[in-house]
């Protein structure tokens, strides 16, 4: 007599959580509104001036006007999937960059963050780290099962800030895409819901006041933090 077959496990009383529907998300440091050419337009890409290789790795831009900017985000602004929201530092008092849902897929459980585009002032800050907690922790806090994160294969700092916010490494995709009449690999990195819990515990006490001294500089690193909760890290960095 042969072994059953192995199937996946059973997700009792499963339901499929709603789609992104425009929810401000607020923290200490950021404001995440849902994008808007009129509000945001003109604000953003007087950020973006400092460096134009923020638009590196995105599908999309430059943008050498204000006005072809304005046009891009008041198209952007009109999609359900993928759907955007412009990112404000409380502190400075400016908008400081975007990032989206995309791939919603709620009959699946999964979501997808990506079309991650922070300003130079933005980089590296509490405002950024903030903007990815929020995100992830509104995703699974409305029912879903696997949060993604993709980027070109090449962009290694998209790739260390995956595993820093506790993404785990899953592969990379080869050929997966030609963007910008180049070739994209893409690394795929994801976080599922039962990794939550240490998630939030991990981003909760990287972003407390105590975890910062006097000068600002933090005690604890965040990968440190997220560390154990990664399934896998990426082998190549």
């Amino acid at each position: 007599m042969t072994d059953a077959r192995p199937i996946g496990f059973a997700v009792p009383d499963w339901t499929p959580p709603s789609a992104p529907k425009g929810a401000v998300l607020e923290g200490d440091h950021a404001r995440l509104e849902p994008l808007s050419a009129q509000r945001h337009a003109a604000l953003l890409f007087r950020a973006y001036q400092a460096d134009d290789a923020v638009w590196d790795y995105l599908p999309y831009g430059p943008f050498h006007s204000a006005a072809a900017y304005h046009r891009w985000v008041h198209e952007a602004e009109a999609e359900t999937d993928p759907f955007f929201y412009a990112i404000f530092d409380k502190a400075k008092g400016i908008y400081t960059g975007v990032a989206s849902y995309l791939r919603i897929a709620p009959e699946a459980g999964s979501i997808e963050v990506g079309n991650i585009n922070f300003a130079p002032v933005m980089q590296g800050t509490p405002v950024a780290t903030e903007t990815m907690f929020l995100m992830m922790k509104w995703a699974f806090e409305s029912g879903y099962r696997r949060y993604e994160w993709k980027c070109d294969a090449l962009n290694k700092p998209s790739r260390r800030a995956a595993q820093r916010l506790g993404l785990s490494y899953e592969g990379i995709f080869r050929q997966a895409t030609v963007y910008k009449g180049r070739n994209r690999d893409t690394a795929w990195f994801a976080a599922i819901d039962k990794e939550w819990p240490a998630l939030k515990e991990a981003f909760e006490l990287w972003l407390s006041p105590r975890n910062f001294d006097e000068a600002g500089q933090q005690r604890e690193k965040l990968s440190d933090l997220t560390r154990l909760v990664r399934a896998a890290d990426d082998p190549t960095l």
